[in-house]
């Protein structure tokens, strides 16, 4: 593909000066919580982790990607308050929060300009 790519097409593909961060989320939950309590925190992570924090979860039960709720990158304090959200919850026994990475292409590195 061609690297010298007009200014609105690099914005519509999200590359370069409009590169978005997001992060990946692994979570495993105790063994012997019931599907409503799983339910009941999948609730509360929705309100109070993620729109609170003006972020949208894309994913399923244990896994999935956080991005922001509107077009730009999550910033490393949005970050931060969904892992200190987590690990204040006792439905988890094991939480996995990547470092931000590119939201549309996961293998690119970051851009140091995002």
């Amino acid at each position: 593909m061609a690297t010298n790519r007009s200014r609105r097409l690099r914005k519509k593909l999200c590359v370069d000066e409009f590169q978005e961060l997001g992060f990946e989320l692994n979570l495993d939950f105790k063994q012997d919580l019931s599907d409503e309590a799983i339910d009941a925190f999948l609730n509360a992570f929705l309100g109070e982790a993620m729109v609170a924090n003006g972020l949208d979860y894309v994913g399923g039960e244990e896994f999935g990607l956080v991005c922001l709720a509107k077009r730009g990158s999550v910033s490393e304090e949005q970050r931060a308050a969904v892992e200190a959200w987590l690990k204040g919850r006792s439905e988890l026994t094991k939480i996995e929060v990547s470092p931000l990475q590119d939201a549309w292409y996961p293998e690119t590195p970051i851009n140091p300009a995002v």
